[in-house]
């Protein structure tokens, strides 16, 4: 069920105060917040959550460049108060297993790259690279900004950064570089 009296909520203090599983899957927010159960594994949960949005950009790959960028859009700004609910209710501020971030992120790695399992699995490393490395100013940004907004922002600008990354490989890499695969 839903809480809706917020008034319980508390601001981060660093200790755990609820139970992830229950707030998965007894809170709507919990629940895409956990990437649908995924950042529920107790082992890299972030590489889980981004596997676990594979299957919604093979939805987004679909559509038109804007709609796409829409929706994504939308995502990032229902994230921010997903993210912002479900840390509140955790007590602990970017807790792993919300991985809502990780779904944004890796959309943005691969918006304007062309479909190709090669580039996907291209671009699930590299962002994955970039979120575990955070070069500057993402290490910055995810220490200085707080609150859902803070949650999200780091894998955003990660996966700007890979975004990049998968233009230049799209564009010079072969299209098979996996022999297998052509």
């Amino acid at each position: 069920m839903i809480d809706k009296n917020l008034s319980n909520i508390h601001k981060y203090k660093n200790k755990l105060i609820a139970k992830p599983f229950d707030l998965t899957f007894k809170t709507v927010a919990g629940f895409f917040a956990f990437g649908f159960g995924s950042g529920l594994s107790r082992f890299a949960p972030g590489t889980f959550g981004t596997l676990a949005a594979v299957p919604f950009y093979l939805l987004l790959v679909q559509l038109s460049w804007p709609m796409y960028a829409w929706l994504v859009f939308i995502a990032f700004i229902v994230g921010v108060k997903l993210c912002d609910i479900t840390g509140n209710r955790l007590g602990v501020h970017d807790y792993g297993g919300i991985v809502w971030d990780e779904f944004v992120g890796f959309w943005i790695t691969m918006f304007l790259i062309s479909f190709s399992w090669q580039n996907v699995i291209i671009g699930f490393f590299v962002f994955r690279f970039f979120d575990i490395i955070k070069p500057y100013p993402i290490a910055l940004v995810d220490k200085k900004v707080s609150g859902g907004f803070g949650v999200m922002i780091d894998d955003v600008l990660a996966g700007v950064y890979a975004m990049l990354v998968m233009l230049a490989v799209d564009k010079y890499l072969p299209k098979s570089i996996f022999v297998f695969w052509s």
